[in-house]
């Protein structure tokens, strides 16, 4: 079958915040950028990001970079890569202030300063009083973010291919990344993309598990096809539980709501977290906040009929500051919950939501060999930064607002590295003979088989799996019996079949 290529200096795979802010840099240093994204580019999860961006401008109190340090290493149940840490919190403010110069629409304060909101996990005085340190845009930071990003690569002209979905990495016999296979969703066609660097920035893994905030399109691709092309993957048993997930539906309510003043309660109208965290209360961490939950529900304080939610109240804090700090979360509340925040407590529950394990990178986003030693084993043209890396800046736990920090400032910083890189490699690698064979294999088996079970329905006994056996408490006997049953999940995985094709093939270049 003939196979189409196309090559550029740089082939970038996700289009969310950490891949457009590394194509951006790229792009405008003069490098032939392409970026995949499975969805429109502004589409990308990030979108979804609410609270803020993380930065210790003080642009309300006195703040330090010390201070954030100190918060995120504690954070990542000191667990994190202090090195990384450090450089991610002192270039946090630089890369806050690029993009306002980019254009993006921040709150203000008064005086005209970028507002900044407390965010849980977030002190002062190593740890003492919280602190406000997220900069926001409302409720819809990631939102602003993600059209901003968009904006300046279209100027930069960076090469976008929308609703295209990468397959394979390819590899040669030195182990070194030559670029992807990739599929256009919408024919089927097959195309390689050869270049001198590869960038992974597809996000996280949420849906693995039943309930997430994860949109749908969260299913870990980046990772899967790290994994076959035998790269490890780190820390991959630290998954974080956001603790405000809208009751039945698992839309995220934003940590930003407890940091204007909101807070949760129990059945009996009591405000729980002081008993959990007497300093922070429910501007604790998310783990912390998250078991805290748990607990109160466990024991038989939990709230509705069910008794299997509690209740986040901010109906105290007036309808004019949610409809002006808070509005995305009323639209949430009142289309999911169907509760007028201004008016009545929002059930939550703890939601699967980030995943702080990945593709094992070092911070200048270049991927390393975990099982080698020494600074200069690293996999040469690949790279990786966003959720599906593991710099690791988050450790065990990610503080919130770290997220869209984690993505500025490391998808700058691998932008930067690859610049530097392909500066001193200025030809590209020839591709091996089979670069295509094992995606066009899979594709091929995929389109030939005719009986077995739904990818759905083998999809849905994975998902509650994981939510049953694999939540905010993980017991020995839980975690056993869940091994047991995803290895049931896997063999019934091997002999799974597309069976409404009513839209594409599966088949090269073929559409119906």
């Amino acid at each position: 079958m003939a196979i189409s290529k196309r090559t550029f200096d740089v082939v970038v795979v996700g289009a969310g915040g950490s891949g457009m802010r590394a194509a951006l840099a790229m792009s405008e240093a003069g490098l032939k950028v392409a970026v995949l994204s499975k969805v429109f580019p502004t589409r990308s999860h990030t979108v979804a990001a609410q609270g803020g961006i993380a930065a210790s401008l003080g642009n309300i109190a006195e703040d330090s970079w010390h201070w954030h340090m100190y918060d995120t290493v504690k954070g990542s149940d000191y667990l994190g890569d202090q090195d990384a840490i450090e450089f991610m919190c002192r270039a946090a403010p630089e890369v806050v202030y690029e993009l306002e110069h980019f254009g993006m629409p921040f709150d203000r304060l008064d005086n005209g300063k970028i507002y900044q909101r407390p965010f849980g996990g977030h002190m002062r005085d190593y740890g003492k009083n919280p602190v406000q340190r997220a900069c926001a845009a409302a409720d819809r930071t990631g939102h602003a973010l993600l059209h901003t990003l968009y904006q300046q690569n279209v100027k930069a002209n960076t090469n976008f291919f929308v609703e295209w979905m990468a397959l394979d990495l390819i590899r040669d016999e030195d182990g070194d990344v030559l670029g992807v296979t990739a599929m256009e969703i919408e024919t089927g066609e097959v195309m390689i993309l050869h270049a001198r660097a590869t960038l992974f920035a597809t996000g996280g893994a949420g849906r693995i598990f039943a309930a997430s905030t994860n949109a749908y399109i969260n299913t870990g691709d980046g990772l899967g096809m790290a994994a076959r092309a035998g790269i490890p993957l780190e820390d991959m048993e630290f998954f974080q539980f956001h603790p405000t997930g809208v009751y039945g539906a698992g839309v995220l309510i934003t940590e930003g709501v407890r940091g204007e003043g909101g807070y949760l309660v129990n059945k009996d109208g009591e405000r729980f977290m002081q008993r959990y965290a007497p300093n922070a209360k429910d501007l604790a961490s998310r783990d912390v906040v998250s078991r805290a939950m748990a607990t109160e529900i466990k024991e038989g304080r939990g709230c509705g009929p069910k008794g299997d939610h509690v209740l986040l109240k901010l109906d105290h804090l007036g309808e004019d500051v949610i409809r002006h700090r808070l509005p995305g979360i009323r639209e949430i509340s009142l289309k999911f919950a169907h509760v007028d925040p201004a008016k009545a407590a929002i059930p939550v529950v703890p939601t699967a939501h980030y995943m702080m394990g990945g593709i094992p990178t070092n911070y200048h986003g270049q991927v390393v060999a975990p099982y080698k030693t020494g600074p200069e084993e690293v996999v040469q043209g690949f790279y990786a930064v966003g959720e599906c890396a593991c710099v690791s800046v988050h450790g065990a736990n990610r503080l919130g607002c770290n997220s869209l920090l984690d993505l500025l400032v490391f998808g700058r910083e691998a932008a930067r590295q690859i610049i530097e890189d392909l500066a001193r490699n200025p030809h590209p690698k020839p591709l091996p003979p089979d670069a295509a064979e094992r995606p066009l294999a899979r594709l091929a088996r995929l389109d030939g088989q005719k009986e077995g079970e739904s990818v759905a329905e083998v999809g849905d006994a994975m998902r509650q799996v994981m939510q049953t056996h694999c939540g905010v408490f993980r017991f020995p006997d839980l975690l056993a019996e869940g091994v047991k049953q995803i290895r049931e999940v896997a063999a019934r995985a091997r002999n799974t079949v597309i069976k409404d094709k009513s839209r594409i093939s599966t088949r090269h270049g073929s559409r119906h």
